[in-house]
């Protein structure tokens, strides 16, 4: 997607992007000493980290990752829609839906981009420009094994002070996720020359690809 949205936006309004942005810069994280055993069985995470937008358009381009879904957890199916969910009064956070498979890509992998290219994991209720409990960084776990992973890794990287501040991610079981309007849907992949997206999410999706090579769909 990356060599798409390069092609869509100009490499020069690409560059130009990149080097605006290097507060987004990845932060270079050791992999987590607990991780699950490679599986064959599909899995399920739904994580949250500012602004779906850009966390949907990191996870589409991993490599073992089947689909990644904008939507909203943390709250209830009644008023699980964007203008109410804005408000922040809802108790969900704006969240992508992970499904992957373990047999290519490990849960600890994953977290490994989660805390290093697609959010900062140090912002409380808010993520670059947006503010509120709606962009709050959070992993709704589907089993006992995510919630062990999730909860040692976060504590290996404050224990090795490798964030300027301590990590305020949240570690919850999902109680239910819900789809968010379809305009929402691979947002930067189809709006790449949209401001924000050009500003705050394009670099993500660079930094992956810098960083993780070898964990990106098509690469080696």
């Amino acid at each position: 997607m990356f060599r798409k949205i390069a092609s869509q936006f100009g490499f020069a309004g690409l560059a130009a992007s990149l080097a605006a942005t290097l507060a987004l810069s990845a932060a270079s994280l050791p992999g987590p000493r607990v991780d699950e055993p490679r599986s064959a069985k599909s899995e399920t995470v739904v994580l949250a980290g500012g602004c779906f937008w850009g966390v949907e358009a990191v996870f589409d381009d991993v490599k073992g990752v089947s689909s990644a879904v904008a939507g909203y957890a943390g709250g209830s199916k009644a008023n699980a829609h964007y203008e109410i969910v804005s408000t922040g009064t809802t108790g969900h956070a704006e969240s992508v839906q992970v499904t992957f498979d373990p047999s290519q890509i490990s849960f600890g992998q994953l977290l490994k981009i989660y805390f290093s290219v697609a959010h900062d994991p140090t912002e409380l209720n808010r993520q670059g420009p947006d503010e509120g409990t709606q962009y709050r960084s959070e992993i709704f776990y589907t089993t006992d094994e995510q919630k062990k992973i999730a909860e040692a890794y976060i504590q290996q990287l404050d224990g090795a002070k490798i964030f300027h501040s301590r990590i305020v991610t949240k570690v919850a079981p999902l109680q239910g996720f819900y789809r968010a309007e379809e305009y929402h849907q691979h947002y930067v992949a189809q709006h790449p020359n949209q401001p924000y997206v050009a500003y705050n999410d394009i670099p993500k999706i660079a930094n992956l690809h810098r960083e993780f090579p070898q964990l990106v769909k098509g690469g080696k």
